[in-house]
């Protein structure tokens, strides 16, 4: 079992030094760390992993309270510690396409992703995707949003992500806003597909707008929901190069390609513990 420190905090001379000393003195072997600083803003930022199987702190709690008396309060640092033994649950929320939620299901049951998270239950505001979903061992629940009623469904859909002790949620292209109440249960811990390069075209339409635009590349971003809608951090984005042969159908059909690609990232990396978010941006440790 290892352990994964994530840290950002004003920049300072030594801080690098001081982590790793402290991890070194306990027992801790160092096999994968990197930083960055943004010299715009003098932030600091820190991914460090270390093997447990020797460290002389044993308690998952202890390290974190270890680390805030002798480093994190010392430099004002902002943290997490996880720990690779333990198995996120994933909820995934859709509407009627299905290619991205095929994807993550097939990226999570196949062993050669090596992906280290559960899928606890499908929920969508449409019926139609449950015999999809369903022979593959997952409950699916169908909870319509009605006009003028969604803080009913949506108190349902909490109501089962608190039940099934969900860690994050992806939306694999459902097709529905969230109020900022859903949002701030879950900050940063909602991740989306837009099928677009963002921030160009947004909106429901955004091959059509290319198309009409005449654009040489489509692509689809992976980033993390906020209260502005479609103008959360950005985690991944990727694009596919057209030309004036392509129709509306050819930039959808490409689009969903680089759409599973995108999301999948995007999971993976959140999985890893690969993602500091500072602000409105992303520093990925990759």
């Amino acid at each position: 079992m290892n352990a994964v420190l994530l840290i950002q905090c004003p920049d300072r001379s030594g801080l690098v030094a001081e982590v790793t000393r402290f991890l070194h003195e306990r027992g801790g072997n160092i096999i994968r760390l990197d930083e960055h600083v943004d010299q715009a803003i003098d932030r600091f930022f820190m991914r460090v992993e270390w093997q447990l199987d020797n460290f002389e702190i044993e308690s998952k709690e202890k390290i974190k309270q270890i680390f805030q008396e002798r480093i994190g309060h010392k430099y004002d640092m902002q943290y997490e510690v996880h720990f690779t033994d333990y198995v996120p649950r994933m909820a995934v929320f859709a509407t009627k396409a299905s290619h991205c939620l095929y994807e993550i299901i097939y990226r999570t049951q196949s062993k050669s992703e090596n992906w280290n998270v559960e899928i606890p239950l499908v929920i969508s505001n449409r019926d139609s995707l449950r015999d999809n979903v369903e022979p593959f061992g997952i409950p699916y629940h169908f909870i319509p949003v009605e006009k003028g009623k969604k803080e009913e469904a949506e108190k349902k859909q909490l109501e089962l992500l608190k039940e099934h002790n969900i860690d994050f949620i992806v939306f694999a292209r459902y097709m529905q806003i969230i109020t900022d109440d859903f949002i701030a249960k879950f900050p940063n811990k909602i991740i989306n597909i837009h099928h677009s390069f963002l921030p160009a075209f947004i909106g429901p339409k955004p091959y059509h707008s290319a198309y009409e635009r005449g654009v040489k590349i489509i692509g689809a971003t992976g980033h993390y929901v906020t209260n502005e809608l479609d103008a959360g951090p950005i985690i991944v984005q990727n694009i596919q190069h057209i030309s004036h042969k392509d129709s509306v159908k050819d930039l959808i059909r490409k689009g969903r390609q680089v759409e599973k690609i995108v999301i999948s990232e995007a999971i993976r990396l959140h999985l890893e513990r690969k993602i500091i978010v500072s602000g409105n941006k992303t520093i990925i440790f990759d």
